[in-house]
């Protein structure tokens, strides 16, 4: 089959009014199940039809929500099982429709403007927050990458494998299968380790939880009894932040970019979202329920040490074959993490310096894309493997970064998919908005324990954690009030009756060239909280910065 580029399927002067910065991004979609040739505007009414158009489309969702159950992921849940059994299932529950609005959002914002997040953030908001949205990510993904090599070598020394063959071996693997110039070859790669990620169902069975209790507390909130409020919290928000994290928004959208999904196919792309979202749930959930299961009474619950841990446990009270597929299913779930975490980053910088960045090009065509993927990868690896290094440092540094980044990353979502002449008909519904500031104020108050919690570990007590929940708390629902009187009180729809009756018009709408776009307008509002915010991440992030940097140097 031949792999149609723009070049090849485009019409003279197509280009012309594309906000695309590379014209690989435009063309056949070329998937891991089929291919949508780029002018086929054939209705899809049987079902056979529906089903070959969803297998062509299917990826992005499924890649970035399987991603999201990397290392950290694995360490997170099984640490909540083993410590606290299924106490804290509810939590996943809540995540579902967060990670739906958010992602939901970002491929929104992909399909209509066929530019990536960062380029987005540049361009409406201004040199400051485009390069503090760059740094940021590529700051934090860094040390994400090496949490995912870290979860290879944790499963390497169960495995009895040499981690100094098999870590550069992971490495290889990961630089390889994204750099063949071939989009469908990268993407079956990734669906491989995607279905590889259903090994942790078997394990379940294999524990036997009690099924009606994880059904009960998966839906019915609670607090552990035998734990301390500080300590819940905190994991509770590991849970949220290796849920739903500032990485995800970056690589789905530019991903969507990448393989050239436009707006009438943005119904199949949230489906494809669900079903990712289906599978990050039922592995976040077995992870817990069989960690529950398997520790339950046993003298490690309550002392979780690491994944490693967990396998060997698995071992002991479930059979060698429950503890090799944990170490299986943490390598695969590092390797795709790895990948994604990677890219995320290139595409970022692909799209703010203006590189050429799509897995359609060889590396020879995107050299500066290629070689930044590269060179995280290599550089997480050889961290790794370096004696002595604070990895248990940086593994904490990933999730308290992440925990005072999120916030920020949601608010310029927000912003985004309400600029009109970005999104046009595409622009969020009120009802989303007030979920998605609901969502941000959720956002801030745990960001701000977790900040606490790091600078400030003896004083932030049950006593001074529920005061921030308190007050935050009533101070977002006095802000959310104003909110929505002020929004009532404009009277206005966010999208045009007219172009959202022209069914048609809205699936061909797409963002212009971004030179021709009209500036961004920013109400006093919008100004005075990107103000705060600016203000909250300086303090906050640079503190806990210089917190970490005391930690790694021994201090106290």
């Amino acid at each position: 089959m031949a792999y149609a580029t723009d070049i090849e399927t485009a019409t003279p002067g197509a280009l012309a009014k594309s906000a695309h910065l590379d014209d690989a991004h435009v063309g056949d979609i070329i998937g891991a199940f089929g291919t949508i040739a780029r002018h086929d505007t054939e209705r899809r009414i049987a079902w056979k039809h529906r089903l070959q158009t969803l297998l062509a489309i299917l990826g992005p969702g499924l890649i970035v929500m399987v991603g999201d159950n990397d290392a950290g992921a694995f360490g997170t849940y099984t640490q909540a099982g083993q410590n606290y059994g299924t106490a804290l299932l509810w939590t996943l529950a809540l995540l579902v429709p967060v990670l739906y609005v958010n992602q939901e959002m970002v491929l929104r914002l992909g399909a209509v403007t066929g530019v990536g997040h960062a380029r987005l953030i540049f361009e409406r908001f201004g040199k400051f927050w485009g390069a503090f949205s760059v740094v940021d990510l590529f700051l934090l993904n860094a040390l994400t990458i090496v949490t995912e090599f870290i979860g290879i070598a944790l499963a390497l020394d169960y495995l009895g494998l040499p981690k100094s063959v098999g870590v550069p071996l992971s490495a290889l693997l990961i630089v390889t299968a994204v750099s063949t110039g071939n989009f469908r070859r990268f993407e079956r790669f990734a669906m491989g380790l995607v279905f590889a990620s259903l090994l942790l169902v078997p394990i379940y069975f294999m524990a036997h939880p009690p099924l009606a209790q994880v059904a009960r507390d998966f839906v019915v909130p609670q607090l552990p009894s035998e734990g301390k409020l500080s300590d819940v919290m905190l994991l509770i928000i590991a849970i949220v932040g290796t849920t739903v994290a500032p990485w995800q928004l970056f690589f789905q959208q530019s991903y969507v970019v990448d393989k050239r999904i436009t707006p009438r196919f943005i119904r199949y792309e949230r489906l494809d979202l669900w079903i990712g979202i289906a599978l990050v749930i039922i592995g976040a959930v077995a992870m817990m329920a069989f960690t529950a299961a398997v520790f339950a009474g046993k003298p490690e619950f309550g002392n979780f040490t690491d994944a490693g841990g967990v396998a060997a446990g698995l071992e002991k009270y479930a059979g060698k074959a429950a503890g090799v597929m944990f170490a299986i299913a943490l390598i695969d779930a590092s390797l795709i993490g790895a990948a994604a975490v990677s890219l995320s980053t290139a595409y970022a910088i692909g799209d703010v310096f203006s590189l050429r960045h799509s897995l359609h090009r060889k590396p020879g065509e995107a050299k500066g894309f290629y070689a930044i993927y590269a060179l995280l990868i290599a550089l997480a690896a050889a961290l790794v493997l370096t004696p002595g290094a604070p990895l248990g440092l940086l593994t904490n540094a990933v999730q308290t970064l992440a925990g005072v980044l999120l916030p920020s990353a949601t608010v310029f979502l927000l912003l985004l998919c309400n600029d009109k002449p970005v999104l046009g008909p595409w622009v969020n519904p009120r009802w989303l908005n007030y979920f998605t500031g609901a969502v941000i104020g959720g956002l801030v108050l745990l960001s701000i324990i977790l900040t606490a919690s790091v600078l400030f570990p003896e004083a932030t007590n049950e006593q001074v954690i529920l005061a921030i929940l308190l007050g935050g708390g009533g101070a977002g629902l006095v802000v959310s009030m104003a909110a929505m009187m002020l929004d009532r009180r404009g009277g206005k729809a966010h999208a045009p009756a007219s172009l959202d009756a022209a069914q048609g018009l809205r699936a061909s709408w797409r963002m212009p060239p971004l030179e021709e776009l009209a500036p961004a307008k920013l109400s006093l509002a919008a100004k005075l909280w990107m103000g705060v915010l600016r203000l909250y991440l300086v303090v906050a992030g640079g503190l806990v910065l210089v917190r970490i940097a005391t930690l790694a140097l021994g201090g106290e």
